[in-house]
């Protein structure tokens, strides 16, 4: 005997594919990062393709995008049906490039934070390596030189 998958989950069993709350649930679909459909009794039925999204938005929410940012890329997926190889690379570049671009500004940061702790001052105004006579304090505030 064949066993039947269903096309539609509930909200609590899509919860517990995902790891996600309930109520993380509801708050994306009512974003609109993820949609359901009603049950004759009123309850949320998700396509299986929700458990994609849904992880989607969990990783994406890792790597450090906003929320603005997933709806973005999320946009770019078919919605009612389960995204191919091929949908998801389209995604995946542009986040691809903005991970490497993270990765250079913390490998920058990790290599300035050395070295200007490792100075001994502690002080970007008294420092004559990085910040001779504080020209560095007219650029604005912040410690400009670790953060890039």
């Amino acid at each position: 005997m064949t066993k039947r998958i269903e096309t539609t989950l509930p909200i609590g069993a899509i919860a517990a594919r995902t790891g996600l709350s309930v109520s993380a649930i509801r708050y994306y679909e009512e974003l609109g990062l993820v949609t359901s459909e009603r049950s004759p009794g009123g309850r949320r039925r998700f396509v299986r393709a929700a458990i994609r999204r849904l992880s989607f938005i969990l990783i994406a929410q890792k790597l450090g995008l906003s929320l603005e940012e997933i709806s973005e890329a999320l946009s770019r997926l078919p919605d009612g049906r389960t995204p191919t190889a091929a949908d998801w690379t389209k995604i995946s570049t542009g986040i691809r490039t903005r991970i490497n671009d993270q990765i250079a500004a913390l490998e920058r940061m990790r290599d300035r934070l050395d070295g200007c702790i490792g100075c001994g001052c502690l002080s970007l105004e008294a420092c004559g390596l990085y910040n001779p006579a504080d020209e560095r304090g007219g650029e604005g505030a912040g410690p400009r030189l670790v953060l890039g």
